[in-house]
């Protein structure tokens, strides 16, 4: 069965930090394309960040020079460092893993910006 778990969320000050966990199932991981999404209120579901297997990285443009992705192939994990916190990175982050055509979703953790 493949999974796909995130840990990590919670409330968070402006100019604060927080890091996001994700482990996927052995089975997908190796040969998928890795990455987090998120959904503000009201919003659609936006890209965060994506990681290949070979380690390249893409940002979405609202996070670029805040988040950091990194990917570690011993534990079948990502993670999402993401540092300068604003109230507008206030969403519900999903992590993803891309394999061909099908994409594994994870539950989804919720990140608050608030003082």
């Amino acid at each position: 069965q493949v999974q796909v778990v995130e840990s990590g969320g919670g409330l968070v000050q402006p100019g604060g930090s927080l890091r996001l966990s994700c482990a996927a199932s052995r089975i997908i991981f190796r040969l998928s394309v890795m990455g987090w999404y998120r959904q503000g209120p009201g919003k659609e579901r936006e890209l965060v960040a994506i990681i290949t297997s070979s380690g390249s990285t893409t940002y979405g443009d609202s996070v670029k020079g805040r988040f950091i992705i990194s990917r570690d192939n011993a534990k079948n994990a990502i993670d999402l460092q993401m540092n300068s916190l604003k109230p507008e990175d206030t969403a519900v982050y999903y992590c993803s893993a891309q394999l061909k055509s099908s994409t594994y979703w994870g539950q989804g953790t919720q990140v608050t910006v608030s003082s």
